[in-house]
This record gives structure tokens, sequence and C-alpha cells, in this order.
């Protein structure tokens, strides 16, 4: 460091003026401590300034004033502008930090799309879920379907259509060891809204006797239109009539749709 170019800038006198900030005066003193010319001229001028109190006295002499004016001047003394040294490490810890900045946003762009494929991964992955089960319990009806049309031990009774409905039809496999009963309703038309098939089994003599044997709910959602309803031990006769939802106790033969003895 020039300490001399720095004593001229005249920071010395503003330090002991007191017109300096509290950084500017920490510098200072820091300086001070480090170099001796500093500290010494920083004494000087304090000096001076006490001098400078007594000149007002009618005995100081001219030469002595001057002198002490001289040393107080600032207006002709040099100001040195303190730059901040200017290093490529500066520009180049700039860049690093740029570089940075553009890694982080492209590994969150990154992250972000990942992400979002995670999310798409994972919605596809749900759909075919239920599309395999959907497959699943759809391959299951049709087994328990083949099951009842391929069983040697079912009886099958078909229905023919009915005044109501000549052109309706629909099949009944009853396995009479297990009494276990299947309507296969392909032949009869959707029911109308509020409206369900109800089928039941009939004794013929000596007096018709209608038993219901089953409601056949969810026709819409039923693909294969095989229906399992409550076993029975003795029928001579099965019919389907069309009830109000919910079903009746006693068969509508104003809406009987099919008909068939065993």
């Amino acid at each position: 460091m020039d300490t001399k170019l720095y004593i001229d800038s005249g920071i010395l006198e503003l330090y002991v003026y007191g017109l300096l900030t509290e950084t500017e005066n920490l510098e200072v003193a820091a300086l001070a401590k480090q170099h001796s010319e500093i500290n010494e001229e920083i004494i000087s001028i304090e000096k001076a300034i006490v001098a400078l109190s007594a000149s007002f006295s009618p005995f100081h002499s001219v030469a002595n004033y001057e002198k002490i004016k001289a040393k107080l001047e600032l207006k002709y003394g040099k100001v040195v502008e303190m730059k901040p040294t200017k290093s490529p490490f500066t520009y180049l810890g700039w860049a690093a930090a740029v570089l940075l900045m553009i890694g982080f946003g492209y590994q969150y762009q990154q992250l972000d799309e990942t992400n979002n494929q995670v999310v798409v991964v994972n919605a596809e992955k749900e759909n075919l879920t239920k599309l395999v089960d959907s497959m699943a319990v759809q391959n299951k009806t049709i087994a328990t379907s083949l099951a009842v049309v391929r069983d040697p031990k079912n009886t099958v009774i078909s229905l023919g259509g009915q005044a109501v409905a000549p052109q309706s039809s629909a099949k009944v496999y009853w396995n009479k060891e297990t009494q276990v009963v299947y309507v296969d309703a392909s032949g009869l038309p959707k029911p109308p809204r509020g409206k369900v098939y109800q089928v039941w089994a009939l004794q013929l003599a000596p007096v018709l006797t209608p038993t219901s044997i089953g409601l056949l709910k969810n026709f819409d959602t039923n693909a294969q239109k095989l229906f399992a309803v409550s076993a029975t031990g003795y029928a001579e006769a099965f019919g389907i009539t069309l009830e109000p939802e919910g079903g009746s106790a006693t068969p509508t033969m104003e809406q009987l749709y099919t008909l068939g003895k065993v």
C-alpha cells in the first residue's frame, strides 16, 4: 500500500474531524495500526488542531498560524478514488453461479417431467387393473354360463312367448338333485323403467299354485343375461311375468311373458 498517497488523499483529516462513516473510521483505525506513518500523521493532525485553537491567542506568531493552516488545508489535497479490485475470479464466480442456477432449473424441470410421467403410468396401471378385474369377472360369468349349459344333470325347460309378448322366449336350467335354477333371459326384451321380471315355479294340479323364485335384477348390466334364482325342489312348469320394481306377491297374469312345462 502507498501510504504517502493515502495520507495525501485527505481522508485522515476527515477521520480526525469525525466526518467519516463508521465503516470508514474502522478502516482508518485498522490501517493506523498496520502503518506507523499513517498513525503518526493522525497524531500530527490532532496536534495541529490543538495548535489551531491556540492560534486565536494574540501572542501566537503569524508563521505558526500559517503553518497550521497549510497543514489542515484540504481543498488542495488529492483524493484517492478507492476502486474495488477487479479480478478474473470474480467473473468466474458469477459465471459459476449462473451455471448452477441453470443446472437447478434443468433438474427441477426433469423432476417435474418425471413426476408427471409417474402420474400417467400410475393412472394407466390403475386403468389396466380395472380392465383386468372386469375381464376376470366377465370370464368367470362366461365360465359359469358354459358350466350351466353343459351340465348333463340340468333339465332344460324352454319357455315360449305368451299373448302380451309373443316374440319373447327364455330357458330354465334346473338341476333336480341340487335344486339349483338358472334362467337364460336373453330372449326377453329390456324391461321398462320401474319394472322387473319375476320368475315363478308353478304347480299345475290340483290347483295352479305359483311360487316366486326370484327377480331378474340388473337386467341391463348382465351381459350374458344368465340369472341365478332361488332353488326349488318341485315344479311342473316355470313362468316369467313383468312386475312392478320390487316384485309382487302373486303373478300378474296379464303380464305373463313366457311359460313352459317341465
